[in-house]
């Protein structure tokens, strides 16, 4: 039996590559997100010219919001060639980490966008400026353009990274913001309420803080290395109970080593210590199908595990 145990402890160790390619952010993603800040990053200052040229808080709401749109696709496109960066004695897993921090700070800047809005808005709602609405309605329907344009760039990329997501939720709230600021130019225009711009402008606040609180509960739980959504931990385990040769299985661990990369530690109890390498292929095959690409088993027998022989 010591014997056996031995075997299990010295072989049964292993991180599980193999089976399922890892889903990093390819090349070509680095690409459209350039495209994508460029435009939108031409399209935040015209927004802003015309906002402060026609006093429309709604606009430079819009415009503020879209910068911090712009920022955060710039962070994105970091975290995507940080997550590229080899590991290292000092960091292991590399920086994929770095994905997750970014996914956080992405939320903390749109939280700030949504107070400084409100804060305005306010202001703004007891002393309304008089406002060009045709000129409003011109811009933002720029803005649907150029931000449904995003949106359908990042679609793609979107049901994978929790990064691109968050990108593209972004401006797909944004394409929805503008339409409204092209209806309160217009509402503007026909009814010379100019009190109607900074409602407007606490409208696109809530608007941000609907798409953002989602992407701050995801990240806060990745950073303290919960559970990944669409994980369900009970079903991982019986996955590998219901694997041949496995009696048993414990000290279940799951977290996101980035945005797009899953990992898992368990303790399986094996009936045939012989055929270990067969099951440990077994279960990381079922386990790559389920989202978790990364790996680590360690074998016991029935009579020889960590709780003692």
């Amino acid at each position: 039996m010591e014997e056996m145990k031995q075997q299990g402890n010295n072989n049964g160790h292993s991180h599980a590559h193999g089976g399922h390619v890892h889903v990093h952010a390819p090349r070509t993603i680095d690409r459209i997100f350039i495209f994508c800040i460029l435009i939108n990053l031409l399209f935040v200052a015209v927004e802003a010219v015309v906002g402060l040229a026609e006093n429309s808080l709604s606009l430079l709401s819009d415009a503020g919001h879209n910068l911090s749109d712009v920022f955060s696709l710039a962070l994105v496109l970091v975290a995507f060639r940080l997550s590229r960066v080899h590991s290292t004695k000092r960091f292991t897993y590399g920086l994929k980490k770095s994905t997750v921090l970014i996914s956080l700070l992405n939320a903390i800047i749109l939280l700030a966008a949504v107070g400084a809005i409100v804060i305005e808005s306010a202001h703004k709602f007891y002393e309304p400026t008089e406002v060009n609405g045709a000129a409003v309605s011109w811009t933002a329907a720029a803005g649907i353009i150029i931000n449904g344009l995003t949106v359908i760039l990042l679609m793609r990329g979107q049901k994978n990274d929790i990064n691109v997501r968050g990108a593209f939720l972004h401006m797909a709230a944004d394409t929805l913001v503008s339409a409204g600021v092209v209806v309160s130019g217009m509402a503007i225009s026909m009814t010379g309420w100019y009190v109607i711009d900074p409602i407007v402008s606490i409208a696109i606040a809530l608007v941000i803080l609907a798409s953002t609180w989602r992407l701050l509960s995801e990240s806060l739980r990745l950073s303290l290395d919960g559970t990944p959504e669409g994980i369900d931990t009970e079903a991982i385990e019986k996955m590998i109970r219901d694997r041949h040769n496995v009696k048993d299985v414990h000290h279940i661990h799951i977290w996101a080593i980035s945005t797009t990369t899953n990992a898992l530690t368990a303790h399986v109890v094996t009936s045939d210590i012989n055929a270990m390498e067969q099951t440990k292929t077994d279960i990381k095959k079922v386990l790559a199908e389920a989202g978790i690409t990364h790996t680590t088993l360690e074998f016991e027998t029935e009579n020889c595990h960590c709780n003692g022989c």
